[in-house]
This record gives structure tokens, sequence and C-alpha cells, in this order.
């Protein structure tokens, strides 16, 4: 599998392509599929560093739903 920046800059890409009024139906059709699970992919992959950050913030100990004590994540609730 590709790495994160080499699949974002795929989605990109992509949604430029979708875009191009002159794009076929069909072929924009497969590209916001591919689109969609690459942006799926983006997100899991986000999540993990996510949780690997708030590790390394409130050690090994803390509750995984507890926020990280320097707010890196609040999302403004």
């Amino acid at each position: 599998m590709k790495n994160f920046e080499e699949r974002l800059e795929r989605l990109e890409v992509l949604g430029e392509r979708i875009r191009k009024p002159e794009l076929p139906l069909e072929e924009a059709l497969k590209a916001f599929e591919e689109g969609i699970k690459l942006a799926r992919s983006l997100e899991k992959d986000l999540e993990k560093v996510e949780s690997r950050i708030e590790t390394l913030l409130n050690g090994p100990e803390a509750k995984a739903d507890e926020k990280p004590e320097l707010g890196l994540f609040d999302t403004g609730t």
C-alpha cells in the first residue's frame, strides 16, 4: 500500500478530475469510488496517529475516552 502522502495526493488528483465537466459519467463514478476508499483509509490512518499522540501526551495509563492534557484535539464543543 502506498504511504499516507501518496494516497492523499492521489485523492487530490481524483478530486480535480471529477470536477472536469468533460469527464464521462462512468469515469467520474469510478474516480469517486476510488476517492471514497482512499478517504476512508486516510481517515483510519489519522485516527491511529491521533491515538498514538494522545498516548504520548498522557501516557499509556490514560483512558481512551479522556481528552489530552494539552487540548490538541479539542473539537470546540
